[in-house]
């Protein structure tokens, strides 16, 4: 294990890892946003009465909302919910001193691209994946440090790219959370086709660092299988609750080691390899 912790500090001190972030952050840095896709779903259902089977099923509680009560409604529940600066986990911070090329960052919450934008520097930006109901034939967008919409090529001069596969609340209220957003989606992920380009460059040969981060469903699962795909053959995952069965049998899949440990160790490694440095 000291040998993955050694290899997690220098890679990302190298931009040779790319940092993937999921919700399992946010009651770590003490924010009280829903941080599971069940518990969102349960703050949805809370607002808009929903068959029982779903309301712990996100992406079919969106869809009964969004078929109801308009899309127009299930957004504005989105914005509701997400809006505002929510508490930083010290790690994104960190992520975002040492701007790293490329950052997944997989929830609806506005955390990362704050401590992006605390950095005080526009050599970053934005790639969300954006809802076909909402923008058909397009499959992203692309936003400057100030939030502005840009072409694709301006991406590649960015230091950091924050990539948001769901979307996120700002700056422009994208998301993907239907079931019919993710339909459209997952039909064309496996030949890569809703996956920027520039991600896909960038993955390549790169390791993945998992934080925050579950595999207890399908969904999250498609999306980090994909992601990855033509990178490297070894990533880590910092998950310190016992695995589901099928969270074991994909790790094992896809070259994942898991680390039992919180995420604070990785500040601590960060900080001796700046000094050392």
């Amino acid at each position: 294990m000291d040998k993955d912790i050694s290899e997690i500090f220098s890679g990302l001190a190298e931009g040779r890892i790319i940092p993937y972030l999921g919700p399992g952050l946010l009651p770590e840095a003490g924010a009280s946003l829903p941080s599971a896709l069940p518990a969102l779903a349960e703050v949805l259902s809370s607002q808009v009465t929903v068959p029982h089977k779903v309301r712990r099923n996100l992406t079919g509680a969106a869809q009964y909302i969004e078929n109801f009560k308009h899309r127009k409604t299930l957004v504005g529940m989105m914005d509701k919910t997400f809006a505002g600066d929510p508490p930083l986990h010290p790690l994104q911070r960190e992520l975002a001193a040492r701007k790293p090329p490329l950052i997944v960052h997989l929830w609806y919450d506005n955390g990362m691209a704050k401590a992006l934008a605390e950095r005080g520097t526009t050599h970053w930006g934005r790639i969300q994946g954006l809802s076909q109901t909402e923008h058909f034939g397009h499959w992203t967008g692309y936003m400057d440090a100030g939030g502005q919409t840009v072409e694709a090529a301006a991406a590649a001069q960015w230091d950091t790219i924050l990539y948001e596969p769901w979307g996120a609340q700002s700056p422009a209220n994208n998301y993907l959370v239907s079931d019919t957003d993710f339909v459209e989606v997952l039909t064309e992920i496996d030949i890569q086709t809703p996956i920027p380009e520039i991600v896909q460059q960038i993955r390549t040969g790169r390791h993945f660092l998992f934080v925050g981060c579950r595999f207890d469903d399908q969904l999250q699962r498609n999306f980090a299988r994909q992601i990855m795909k033509r990178s490297s053959d070894r990533h880590w995952a910092l998950i310190e609750a016992p695995l589901t069965r099928n969270e074991a049998r994909f790790v094992h899949e896809q070259g994942i080691r898991v680390l039992q440990m919180p995420s604070g160790v990785l500040l601590d490694g960060s900080a001796a390899v700046a000094k050392a440095g």
